[in-house]
């Protein structure tokens, strides 16, 4: 099935983002892989607040994204893999989609429009670690005609993570 992708938008993260953010991703499917439940609000308080930096830094950022009626759906973006294992000083895409609106191709339409902003940026290849278990994320990749790379041990849990690849 061939169908089009639906429109979105992104956008450099808002103060208010957080709290939308915050009330997005507050569903235990969407959090299965990160941690099995929302975070606090102050840690998207700090999230979007370092999206801005980074955007302002390097031209990208994990950004807003925003359905055809202009509401926070989720995140789409870049930034550098933030942790010492895996893909060290790499640069990192990755998205977060509240629940309502998975199966509606949100995700690929909004990263391949972050794949064309982040090589707009000269970034040379971009990384996205999965968990191994998350076939959603994985599709994703194939759709953005991403190669599996290296597959890593997470430190804690202990859980396959798996490191798919795109260079241009």
């Amino acid at each position: 099935m061939n169908r089009a992708l639906p429109v979105v938008r992104l956008r450099v993260p808002t103060d208010e983002d957080a709290v939308a953010w915050h009330r997005v991703f507050d569903h235990p499917d969407v959090m299965e892989f990160h941690g099995g439940r929302s975070a606090e609000l102050s840690a998207y308080e700090e999230l979007t607040a370092r999206q801005r930096r980074h955007d302002a830094e390097r031209g990208f950022c994990l950004w807003t994204m925003l359905d055809r009626d202009e509401r926070v759906i989720g995140f789409t973006g870049a930034q550098p893999w933030p942790r010492e294992w895996g893909p060290k000083g790499e640069i990192e895409i990755g998205w977060r989609l509240g629940r309502e609106h998975w199966g509606q191709g949100y995700v690929t339409a909004a990263a391949q429009m972050t794949l064309e902003r982040v090589r707009a940026a000269g970034v040379p290849g971009v990384v996205a670690m999965v968990d191994a278990r998350n076939e959603r994320s994985i599709a994703v990749t194939r759709r953005l005609g991403m190669r599996l790379g290296e597959v890593y041990t997470t430190p804690e849990p202990k859980r396959q993570g798996r490191c798919y690849r795109l260079d241009w």
